[in-house]
């Protein structure tokens, strides 16, 4: 992602699969379902992290720049 926005609406993104996984996890019965959704989970937590992290580390010049 180049920029703040297009960062943010990624995470939105995820966070919406994120919730859509932990609905069906709450109903599913079967080993293997559990296991493809929590490994959703995982993958979209880390994927999350990674974009905190891009938005964290980004100047505090550059961001106010693009705010303006």
């Amino acid at each position: 992602m180049r920029n703040r926005q297009d960062t943010l609406l990624w995470m939105k993104d995820l966070l919406e699969h994120m919730n859509r996984c932990h609905d069906q996890l709450q109903w599913a019965a079967d080993g293997p379902a559990e296991t493809f959704l929590t490994e959703a989970l995982m993958v979209d937590l880390t994927e999350c992290r990674r974009l905190c992290e891009q938005l964290r580390s980004r100047p505090r010049k550059k961001a106010l720049a693009a705010s303006a």
